[in-house]
């Protein structure tokens, strides 16, 4: 187990099997990114189809995008809300720093420490395929970690407020990643993560 907290946008965290890039703090905390996103998105308790149940969850979440595309994941459909302005400052801002392009947004809102997220993998269908995904934090620090889904390695990293995370190539085929809960943190972390939708 590893634990990264040093920003090197040039250095492959992931030892083999896939690409993750951290490039720290890309945002700057005087914009008030947070209070504008926490206060100006159209939050919802997210939802999901589990064995036949359907749940709702504590946590929050919110779909942008170029346009009203559907995208599907835990069974659920949504449709994409037009950009606000805030969300395409950062998605300019994101593709500025990463060098690739994004066509739409998820964005997931933690109360708490105790809203997590369990080991999974982005790979619906209507992603493309080995296409970047790139996560922006804002708000609290919180531990993420990966783990390899045949060696069962484990990576972990602390994504600090304002900073910017980048997964692409096989990442999503060889590695699960998620957001363990914690009662050590108390505040609330916004989570962006910027994709490419293929069906758009």
């Amino acid at each position: 187990m590893k634990l990264f907290n040093t920003a090197n946008p040039s250095k492959n965290l992931l030892p083999y099997d896939g690409t993750v890039y951290y490039y720290g703090r890309i945002c700057d905390p005087d914009k008030g990114y947070y209070e504008k996103l926490l206060h100006g998105i159209s939050w919802k308790n997210d939802q999901a189809v589990i064995f036949g149940r359907h749940i709702e969850t504590k946590r929050k979440v919110a779909w942008y995008g170029d346009k009203r595309f559907e995208y599907s994941y835990s069974n659920i459909q949504k449709i994409a809300e037009p950009w606000t302005a805030e969300l395409l400052e950062l998605k300019e801002m994101v593709e500025r720093e990463s060098g690739e392009t994004f066509n739409s947004c998820l964005l997931n809102l933690y109360h708490d420490g105790s809203e997590g997220m369990a080991w999974h993998s982005d790979g619906e269908k209507d992603l493309k395929k080995h296409g970047a995904i790139a996560s922006l934090t804002f708000g609290a620090e919180r531990k993420f970690s990966f783990k390899h889904k045949t060696s069962k390695e484990k990576i972990d990293l602390y994504l600090e407020d304002g900073s910017l995370l980048i997964m692409k190539d096989q990442t999503q085929d060889h590695w699960l990643h998620r957001l363990p809960p914690t009662k050590t943190v108390h505040g609330a972390r916004i989570n962006l993560t910027f994709r490419t939708i293929e069906n758009a």
